[in-house]
This record gives C-alpha cells, structure tokens and sequence, in this order.
C-alpha cells in the first residue's frame, strides 16, 4: 500500500503558497521519510524544490478573505480540496495545509490506525491566551467543527462518499450555508468538511477523530524561528505584558506573513 502527503498549493500576489508547501515538503522528508506531492496551478516550479509529484490542476472556488497579519482581503483559492481523493496519487494519503509546520514524526502514527478517513475535531491556541471553543463550532446551531488542515484518508468507499459529499456542498455552498446559518459568504473546506462527515456519519456526535488537538499559532502572535523545528512564539496579556514560549511540536501557523519570513531567513 503506498504512502504519502499531499499539499494544495494555490499562489496569489500577495502569498506564496508554493513556497510553504516546499518548506514544508523537506520537513516532511526529514520527519516522516514520505514522498510530497503538490497540486498546483504554478507551470514552474523552482528546481531547488523537493517534491516528488507535481499535478498540475485549474483552481477553483476563486474568493477573498482577509487576512489579519496582511491587514488586506486577498485572494482565496480553496475549493480544490474536495479533489484530494480523485487526484491523490496514494492509496493512503495524508492532505496537509501548507501553512502546517512538521516539526516531529508524530504524524506517522495515523496511518497505522485502522480507520478510513481522520481529521482533528479540536483546535486550540498554543499560548493558552485565546479560547478556541467558538471556532471548535460553526453556525446558529453551533455545530461541531471538524478542521480541514489535516486528513487522512484510504481508498475506500466511505472516503470515496465524504470526498463526493463535499464536493455537493460546494457546488451548492449558499443552500448549505443558510441551512446551517452560516455567517461567512465564502466557501470554507473546514464547514464543507465538517457537513459532510456529520452527514455521512447519520448526524451523530461520537466520531472517530485524530486523538489530539490541532495546535495552532494565532496571526494575533509572534512567530518566530530559534533553531530548526524549534519556535518562540510572542504574545501580549490582557494587561500588555509580554509573554513568550518555546514550540517544538507539530502546529498550524494561522500567520501566512510570519511564516514566510521564517522561510525567506531559512534559505
């Protein structure tokens, strides 16, 4: 049974998503010893860039959103991740963010767990600082969310079903968000993600989950690099007195900018 990662790399003038995902591609290497494939809409890629398989595929779900560590609305091209099962080349494939930081072999331990399809149902902010109990939900019901930034999943029929389900949803995005009343106008993998697992599953609660919490460095922090898979993230209290901590585990970095700066220095 092969093994590998998949990461969607969508660039705009303002990110450089091909660039995180070929960072994030030799942490990948160092850690897990798995192969990297980018689904992109880039024609070049750099020759320094280490992935093992390039496919080349159109964007869709062309929006914009702001971004709080741009303080712009850019464009937002997320609606490829519906595709992963169809153009994955692995049969079993963990889909990764490209803002998603491998800094251990922690990962590994998925696809050894006797299950079809995961993704993390809990997110939490590394710095304790930030409750994360309304994004951990999503809509007037406050249903629970399940995060887009990590999956894993096998060739299977239920794989194949949660694929074919999202892609329902984002084909008809407004019935689901006013279904669900769903503030936000833009597509989000996460809320198809989480609609289509509930759905799939016969609407109940007790789903099987990646057994941790998803960190995450928020753009409202500091992000920086100390040594190679070792961070300092910076923060104020409420009271404007600055803490800081050490990170030497997996996260998310919610900070697009930061994190490409820590890249950009890396080189």
């Amino acid at each position: 049974m092969t093994r590998g990662i998949v990461i969607f790399a969508y660039n705009s003038d303002q990110l450089d998503y091909l660039g995180l995902a070929a960072w994030s591609a030799q942490n990948i290497h160092r850690h897990l010893d798995l192969p990297v494939c980018v689904i992109t809409d880039c024609d070049r890629i750099p020759d320094r860039y280490q992935f093992d398989q390039v496919i080349q595929a159109p964007r869709s779900g062309t929006g914009s959103r702001y971004f709080a560590d741009l303080d712009a609305t850019v464009p937002w091209y997320n609606g490829n991740r519906v595709d992963a099962y169809a153009l994955s080349p692995w049969d079993q494939t963990l889909v990764l963010d490209a803002d998603y930081v491998v800094a251990s072999d922690q990962l590994l331990c998925l696809f050894d767990a006797d299950q079809d399809f995961l993704a993390h149902q809990q997110a939490h902010d590394v710095t304790g600082k930030d409750n994360f109990d309304e994004l951990n939900c999503f809509g007037r019901y406050h249903n629970p969310m399940s995060w887009a930034t990590v999956m894993l999943f096998r060739r299977s029929q239920q794989a194949e079903l949660i694929f074919d389900t999202m892609q329902m949803i984002r084909h008809n995005w407004d019935h689901y968000r006013n279904l669900f009343g769903i503030n936000q106008s833009n597509y989000r993998n996460d809320f198809a993600l989480s609609i289509a697992l509930s759905t799939v599953n016969g609407h109940v609660l007790d789903q099987l989950t990646i057994p941790w919490s998803l960190a995450t460095v928020t753009h409202e922090h500091k992000l920086s690099q100390i040594s190679q898979d070792h961070y300092r993230v910076d923060w104020l209290t409420a009271d404007s007195k600055p803490r800081w901590i050490n990170v030497t585990q997996d996260f998310h970095a919610m900070g697009k900018q930061q994190l490409g700066a820590i890249i950009a220095n890396s080189r």
